[in-house]
């Protein structure tokens, strides 16, 4: 009999009460947009230090997904350290990864890039993100969309990619919105798995903590009234790689 299909989630941030009562948590979230039938799908709180042990374990996983963190990527907690030295190991085994946002970011410090603090400031809203057709080659489908757009809350970002990485989408404010690097890595600044209740929520956190104004929430929220992020094309962006 096959073997079913396996994948973990390594979570960077602690759910939120919202997240946890209308969604199930994080994991929830991105197992909605990434999951399929007779998978399996395991959480790793990895803020919390939990991480696959050994390459008995990591062999049992056909991927790994990590996920968005209120943390810096350019940080120097101890479990940023041990995820950084987990993800080297998987990239050594070939093993498949997908980043999203602060994922993304530490993907990129794991793999010999750099991150920091964004030029342009936060991006908090819905983005339109220009894919590069110089890089054709990585992208899952010809038919994939010239212009994708995203549900985005970040004010770190991508500055050096790693020497063998590839950005393959930009945007306005942020000059790797995606990287690949081989088959078996891929990043994303935005968040593919965020609905807009979601980025609302934090928008409100953000503004009870100070740590934006409230012009950019504003503008945040015209702009999610605007349009709808391209959901099904980065689904079948996203499933198009991690199952590939």
């Amino acid at each position: 009999m096959e073997r079913k299909r396996r994948y973990a989630v390594l979570l960077c941030a602690e759910d939120s009460d919202y997240v946890k009562k209308v969604h199930g948590g994080y994991f929830q979230v991105f197992v909605r947009l990434l999951g399929d039938e007779e998978e399996e799908w395991d959480l790793f709180r990895a803020a919390r230090g939990e991480l696959p042990r050994g390459d008995d374990e990591i062999a049992m996983y056909d991927g790994f997904v990590i996920s968005g963190s209120c943390n810096d990527a350019h940080g120097e907690d101890i479990w940023i350290h041990d995820l950084i030295r987990f993800l080297k190991r998987l990239d050594s085994l070939e093993k498949k990864i997908l980043g999203v946002c602060f994922g993304h970011q530490i993907l990129c410090r794991a793999l010999g890039g750099k991150t920091g603090r964004a030029k342009k400031g936060w991006d908090i809203g819905m983005t339109t993100i220009q894919l590069s057709f110089s890089s054709t080659k990585y992208l899952p489908s010809p038919n994939t969309p010239a212009s994708l757009s995203v549900i985005e809350c970040h004010r770190d970002e991508v500055w050096e990619l790693p020497p063998m990485a590839e950005a393959v989408a930009w945007s306005e404010k942020t000059g790797v919105e995606m990287f690949r690097q081989g088959d078996h890595i891929m990043g994303i600044q935005g968040h593919p798995e965020y609905t807009k209740d979601i980025l609302l929520h934090l928008i409100d956190r953000l503004l009870q903590r100070s740590l934006i104004q409230s012009c950019h929430a504003e503008t945040a929220k015209v702009s999610l009234e605007a349009r709808e992020p391209d959901r099904e094309a980065w689904k079948k962006l996203c499933k198009d790689f991690l199952k590939g």
